[in-house]
């Protein structure tokens, strides 16, 4: 049995409200940076889906990238037509619900405005948080984009 908690639930709810496979897994070293989930899953950095929350004002921003990127915040206020900037992690856990390095593309406590990265539209499967630093879940880019309704754009650094 996979140890669970009320952020994790969140988001197993949430992926079954959108009719996405329940492919949460549990990995009791941690997946708290991109390299850590890359080494616990057996993947690459890139097919890490790696969540950076920004501030524009009050409203959350979720960035949705690749693990082997950075997010370029010039292009994100461009998209949002706003400026953003990063947002600390009290912050993240009080509008989120989910602590920096567990925020999950889904299941959050205010609703964010998503930017997905287009890199993680090439590649085959993608791990994303899954509400704590030790649980992931498997998907791919485009099942991201269709769940959370974000904007697939350039938002890499470079």
């Amino acid at each position: 049995m996979n140890e669970t908690t009320p952020s994790v639930e969140r988001v197993r709810t949430a992926l079954t409200a959108a009719n996405h496979d329940d492919t949460i897994a549990v990995f009791p070293d941690g997946t708290r940076t991109a390299l850590d989930a890359a080494n616990a899953v057996g993947c690459t950095v890139a097919q890490i889906a790696k969540s950076i929350v920004l501030r524009a004002g009050e409203q959350v921003v979720l960035v949705i990238t690749s693990g082997a990127n950075r997010v370029d915040t010039t292009k994100i206020a461009a998209l949002l037509g706003q400026p953003v900037k990063p947002a600390d992690g009290r912050w993240v856990r009080d509008v989120t619900g989910f602590a920096i390095g567990g925020v999950a593309p889904v299941g959050h406590q205010t609703a964010p405005r998503i930017f997905i990265d287009q890199d993680l539209m090439a590649l085959d499967a993608v791990w994303a948080a899954a509400g704590s630093p030790r649980h992931v879940f498997r998907s791919t880019g485009a099942e991201i984009a269709r769940m959370t309704g974000g904007t697939v754009a350039d938002v890499r650094e470079g």
